[in-house]
């Protein structure tokens, strides 16, 4: 068998090779391309695997994207953290997944599943999934902390959330500053994909709130925002520019 593995935290990518080797020895890793933009010209130019296991969110954007841009009719295994996550797309068209972290026993049951339904298998069409995608209602307000005070913020006022020190917090267009009880791989669900984006492991930023962007050193980009006037870098990761600037660009 032959898989491409499609993820974009190389640790995840290596555990996923690990399982897969556990599993069966003499399934070919092809490639492991780490963002929508690999992937579809590695599909363009090569043959098709056997078997994609693809993670949904990647740092270019919701991996379904990649049925747009190329015809790919293989069976699918995805992967995802949060089991809410367009759990009702993938139903519709008998798409397998599995809950990060990965099991073993989870990619092995997936796999055997493929093997079992694969002498009736057709060609999916992938590109349906994605108005399911648009249809899906993502997060429309939250629930801040001040000391024991609770503030409702509607996802409009929102200028940005930053982790830092194991607590994470939002923080409106007026500038103030809410704990709010999610880690930021859980945002990352929850908010509408064109409207936020993942700069890096500490921030989540909002498009209306970019006032500039700067190239800034180790081919990064250095943003600053309307609702801070402090020198605090806000920075997009280098792995992560290419998928912003398509971002800002949509």
């Amino acid at each position: 068998m032959k898989v491409v593995i499609v993820e974009d935290e190389r640790p995840a990518t290596e555990r996923l090779k690990t399982l897969l080797l556990e599993y069966d020895p003499s399934i070919e890793i092809m490639a492991c391309p780490e963002s929508i933009e690999d992937t579809v010209q590695y599909l363009k130019h090569y043959a098709h695997p056997d078997m994609l296991l693809l993670d949904i969110h990647l740092s270019d954007g919701h991996s379904f994207e990649i049925f747009n841009q190329v015809n790919y009719n293989r069976p699918v295994i995805f992967t995802t953290a949060y089991d809410q996550y367009a759990l009702e797309a993938f139903k519709m068209f008998s798409i397998d997944y599995i809950l990060k972290p990965v099991t073993l026993e989870a990619l092995a049951a997936a796999i055997n599943k493929l093997k079992s339904v694969s002498v009736s298998f057709s060609a999916m069409d992938f590109n349906r999934v994605l108005p399911e995608l648009k249809g899906q209602q993502f997060k429309k307000r939250f629930l801040g902390k001040v000391g024991q005070r609770l503030f409702f913020i509607t996802t409009d006022k929102i200028c940005f959330f930053q982790a830092d020190n194991k607590i994470v917090y939002l923080v409106d267009k007026e500038g103030n500053r809410y704990v709010v009880e999610y880690k930021m791989e859980s945002l990352e669900e929850q908010l509408d994909p064109q409207q936020f984006f993942r700069l890096n492991r500490s921030f989540i930023v909002s498009i209306d709130a970019i006032d500039q962007v700067k190239p800034y050193y180790n081919s990064r980009l250095k943003l600053s925002v309307k609702c801070i006037t402090s020198q605090e870098d806000i920075v997009v990761s280098r792995e992560r520019v290419a998928g912003f600037k398509q971002w800002a660009d949509t």
